[in-house]
């Protein structure tokens, strides 16, 4: 299956890319996902342990399930006020 990542803000910067397609196999979780992603891209392996996730503009845990053609939005967590 092919799961479109975008990459907002800080991990945008630390990925290189705006978005990323990733070919997974048949049946794969969110953390599975961002396991492939830190292979990919070692410099967002220390940002994605706390990283907010969404699939298709829903927030989604580690062992949630994808689909073919999910998209996958990582963001870095938020503070203020």
């Amino acid at each position: 299956m092919v799961i479109t990542v975008r990459f907002f803000a800080t991990l945008r910067d630390r990925a290189g890319d705006d978005a990323v397609d990733l070919v997974l196999p048949g049946e794969a979780s969110v953390g599975q996902l961002l396991s492939r992603l830190a292979d990919k891209y070692p410099s967002l392996d220390p940002a994605l342990a706390s990283a907010l996730v969404a699939v298709n503009h829903e927030y989604a845990f580690q062992e949630d399930l994808l689909t073919d053609g999910d998209e996958v939005a990582l963001f870095p967590p938020v503070s203020g006020g």
